[in-house]
């Protein structure tokens, strides 16, 4: 099972924002370059404006960014468009048997385990900022 691909792809967008900032940005522009219907990206720009990262204006297809790139982290963007809540990166399966020695401990020997292995992800995501996945993108590029 993996993760959702909505944070990747808010990160696509927000990169394509800042990159082709002289372009006017449409739906159907962006679901070109993510290659992915226009009814994802609408979704994804929903949620990337209710978080305050992006404003958007109706009809023009225009899109800025409401922060400077270093100001957004890739946490930021996560907590953005991913519906996991605090602590619920893994989900643990339900209804063990707790006749059984491993069916009656494993969620609380996992548990612990489990949160640590999303504290550490989380982590991460948020010593990592937008600008530098842009400068990545503008470097792999030439």
């Amino acid at each position: 099972m993996k993760i959702s691909s909505r944070f990747t792809v808010a990160v696509h967008i927000l990169s394509l924002v800042k990159i082709e900032s002289n372009q006017t940005l449409t739906s159907a522009y962006i679901a070109g370059s993510v290659n992915t219907n226009s009814v994802v990206i609408r979704r994804l720009i929903s949620k990337l404006k209710q978080a305050d990262l992006i404003e958007t204006h109706q009809g023009s297809g225009g899109i800025q960014l409401l922060k400077p790139l270093s100001d957004i982290t890739l946490l930021d963007v996560y907590k953005a468009v991913e519906v996991v809540d605090e602590g619920e990166l893994f989900q643990m399966h339900e209804d063990t048997n707790i006749n059984c020695v491993v069916g009656a401990n494993i969620q609380s020997v996992l548990e612990i385990v489990l949160l640590r292995a999303q504290d550490a992800m989380e982590t991460v995501l948020k010593n990592v900022t937008m600008e530098d996945i842009v400068s990545g993108i503008l470097q792999e590029n030439g």
